[in-house]
């Protein structure tokens, strides 16, 4: 019995000097920032319609290898220092591509196609997302290997410049993802630890970088792809970002 009298005890003088927050009222932050690759916000396959215009039927194919061989010289170049504004290397990737194929890409069309980088649509998602983060008081930032011109231009034609505290591209320290220093960006420019911003990755190869580096990352997976077999796996993963968003929230 006394035994009995013992544990009522402790239970009440314990739940009357619990401290606020300890039984999960606590509305502090554990994250103060999002990290978005950019393409968890802007659709790469945008400039489908526009490849289809100059090569009917083979729209799709050109973007495919396009979008592939761009962020392979993105890798090269990192991997030999030999960094260049990445519309240009935009560009390099293009001609690449259409000559692969076997395709005539004209000044004119070339033009054209490059452009369509810098008006891409964002997922019918990405817009109440972001508004939603920045209600509850977080900070949203980039860490993009796209140029600042074109991050600021996709922005802005989106009418989506508000939404963003900073537009960080990678150029600032002549790098490119997954190299650590590009990461770091993230860190210097907000002045926060780590673990207080988490990295939203478009590309499992980025899930990985951002997860090396040491971020709390969340993959928005947007077209189902595989996990890399890397050994390490972003936190997360969904293939909308409503998952990033509930992610982000739990942690607040």
């Amino acid at each position: 019995m006394k035994s009995f009298y013992k544990i009522i005890l402790l239970f009440f003088f314990g739940f009357i000097f619990i401290p606020p927050g300890a039984i999960g009222d606590d509305k502090r932050p554990q994250y103060k920032a999002v990290a978005f690759d950019y393409f968890v916000i802007f659709n790469p396959d945008s400039v489908i319609a526009e490849a289809e215009k100059e090569f009917p039927g083979k729209g799709t194919e050109l973007t495919k290898l396009w979008r592939s061989k761009q962020f392979e010289y993105g890798f090269l170049r990192s991997i030999t220092s030999r960094h260049a504004d990445f519309f240009e290397v935009t560009g390099d990737a293009l001609d690449y591509a259409s000559a692969a194929m076997k395709l005539k890409l004209g000044s004119k069309s070339r033009e054209r196609l490059l452009n369509s980088y810098l008006k891409l649509k964002p997922w019918p998602d990405a817009i109440p997302a972001l508004k939603k983060l920045r209600e509850a008081g977080l900070q949203i930032i980039t860490i993009a290997n796209f140029s600042e011109k074109m991050l600021r231009a996709n922005a802005q034609n989106s009418g989506m410049v508000e939404l963003f505290d900073i537009l960080l591209s990678t150029e600032v320290n002549g790098t490119y993802k997954p190299d650590p220093k590009a990461y770091e960006l993230g860190m210097k420019k907000l002045n926060l630890k780590k673990d207080e911003i988490v990295f939203a990755a478009f590309g499992g190869w980025d899930a990985y970088g951002a997860k090396s580096f040491g971020y709390p990352t969340y993959w928005v997976n947007r077209f189902n792809l595989p996990v890399e077999r890397l050994g390490i796996k972003a936190d997360q993963t969904s293939n909308d970002i409503s998952g990033l968003v509930d992610f982000v929230m739990k942690g607040r």
